[in-house]
């Protein structure tokens, strides 16, 4: 069963530094992307940080993968060292993904004060679905003991939220950095920044 995991967001992307929506889409890094992921590398490759007999996971999507394999070079690891596993992927954004940010709560202004709008799109998934693989995964006897994911910005609000014990109000005013990573480990969770 998990025990220990470091949960890493990928880097910035342009659809990022664009205010655009990606979910099961893909865009690729930008350059302060790159660095943000190298970033994370560097940081997990030295104390604090204890990352020996860790596993590599990473979310399927192009945009977690390219992360992953800059931590892992950071690491001293060969990219096949990366185990791909998607329930770790982001959240669906149904017909709202590739939209502007700005469209989307100009269209929908009573969603723009809510925590959880990604989630209202027309065929989104839903917060239980998410729930349900995170659990799902974090529950699977073949799940390692010791990992560092890279995932995405709803995805690890949603796992944080569940190794916390959340409610849903607190777990959507987590932030969902590029710039920082999170450890968990003995039910606690620390912020360590980049």
């Amino acid at each position: 069963m998990l025990q220990e995991i470091y949960i890493l967001r990928h880097g910035q992307t342009e659809f990022n530094a664009d205010g655009k929506l990606q979910g099961h889409c893909n865009s690729p890094l930008t350059d302060l992307g790159r660095a943000q992921a190298r970033a994370y590398g560097k940081t997990l490759a030295n104390p604090p940080c204890d990352t020996a007999g860790f596993q590599l996971l990473s979310s399927p999507l192009g945009r977690a993968m390219e992360t992953a394999a800059l931590v892992a070079a950071e690491l001293g690891l060969a990219t096949t060292a990366i185990a791909q596993e998607p329930r770790l992927m982001e959240a669906g954004l149904g017909e709202w993904e590739m939209a502007r940010i700005a469209d989307i709560h100009a269209a929908y202004p009573v969603l723009a004060g809510r925590n959880d709008w990604y989630l209202q799109a027309p065929g989104a998934e839903t917060l239980a679905a998410i729930r349900a693989r995170l659990l799902e995964w974090l529950q699977d006897p073949a799940t390692p003991e010791r990992v560092i994911i890279v995932s995405h910005g709803i995805t690890t609000v949603v796992l944080r939220g569940l190794l916390l014990g959340l409610d849903d109000s607190a777990m959507w005013r987590q932030d969902k950095p590029q710039d920082a990573f999170y450890h968990f480990a003995n039910d606690a969770m620390a912020r360590i920044g980049c």
